[in-house]
């Protein structure tokens, strides 16, 4: 399904109960192919590649192969790109062309080495050249819906003049991440911010931001208005937030150990997965024991015996 016709079959209560989609975020090392198969059978509706570097994945094969992979189920899917100019940007979104969705421009990413090489959220301060990436892409790559990822200025009439731009080049949708760049993650949600974003344009909006509850998502789709919640975190701790579960859920486990061994997930992810997992679920002194494990057969063997994982 087209990510736009999601946005219509959200909007359309004579066809739907729901009335926004469920996202899950583009999360760096996290987002990748099983883990986003997982979560769609937990009620998400778009899910989004991890962060990825135009410029080495226009140079690189190897880069290619490690940063994304997919199938015929991993639908819809947006690649999301982090670039400071429009050339990379372009090279890249041609190479996976027939691969995905759309096409996300990350303009949130708040880390210092971000800021340093004028990505992410350091385009915030660049709104010509995020509306040159918008334009290069809509004329280059016409057939497939191009996005941004934001955060939030400290004045919101600069971020509302912002997306005005961003809106006037022909972006299709808007994800808002409702804090400022320099905002820890565990300060609220601006959702006043959000809702004059979503009020001053036309196109979708999707919220972004301290969603780790269905309960949540209800809550800031109601207070905003907006087409799509999305949830980064929230997801890691429980995969099935969006089906309505106050935790993780066994069977999500196991689906997320099954699809990890069929596609080869490498023991630093699978592991860390797990416990974000387990958060609520294993005592302290497990926790410490778990995290001693050095293998996915350590880890496996631990599940077996503990847990009564049944190997297939």
């Amino acid at each position: 399904m087209s990510v736009l016709k999601l946005f219509d079959i959200s909007s359309n209560s004579d066809s739907n109960n729901k009335n926004y989609i469920n996202v899950c975020a583009p999360m760096v090392r996290y987002s990748k192919l099983p883990f986003r198969e997982l979560v769609r059978g937990y009620n998400v509706d778009l899910t989004y590649t991890p962060m990825i570097l135009a410029k080495e994945f226009k140079n690189s094969n190897t880069a290619r192969n490690y940063d994304f992979t997919t199938n015929k189920n991993d639908n819809p899917l947006i690649i999301q790109f982090a670039s400071n100019n429009s050339i990379d940007l372009l090279k890249a979104a041609e190479l996976i062309v027939n691969y995905v969705e759309g096409i996300d421009v990350n303009c949130g990413c708040p880390q210092k080495w971000a800021i340093n090489e004028g990505i992410g959220a350091r385009l915030m301060e660049k709104p010509e050249l995020v509306c040159d990436m918008i334009k290069t892409i809509k004329m280059n790559v016409p057939k497939l819906p191009c996005s941004i990822k934001i955060r939030i200025h400290n004045d919101i009439k600069k971020t509302i003049e912002f997306v005005k731009r961003a809106e006037s080049m022909g972006v299709d949708f808007i994800t808002v991440h409702g804090r400022t760049r320099r905002q820890k993650s565990t300060e609220l949600v601006n959702l006043n911010a959000i809702k004059l974003i979503k009020e001053n344009l036309r196109i979708p909006v999707i919220a972004n931001g301290n969603i780790f509850t269905l309960n949540d998502a209800e809550n800031i789709y109601k207070q905003t208005g907006v087409n799509g919640v999305m949830s980064a975190r929230g997801l890691l701790s429980n995969p099935a937030l969006f089906a309505g579960y106050d935790f993780t859920p066994w069977d999500c486990i196991e689906n997320f150990v099954r699809l990890s061994i069929a596609y080869g997930t490498n023991h630093f992810i699978f592991h860390h997965h797990l416990m974000y997992m387990f958060e609520d679920i294993m005592s302290n002194a497990e926790k410490k024991s778990f995290n001693t494990l050095t293998s996915i057969p350590a880890i496996i063997d631990h599940l077996e015996e503990h847990y009564g994982l049944q190997p297939e």
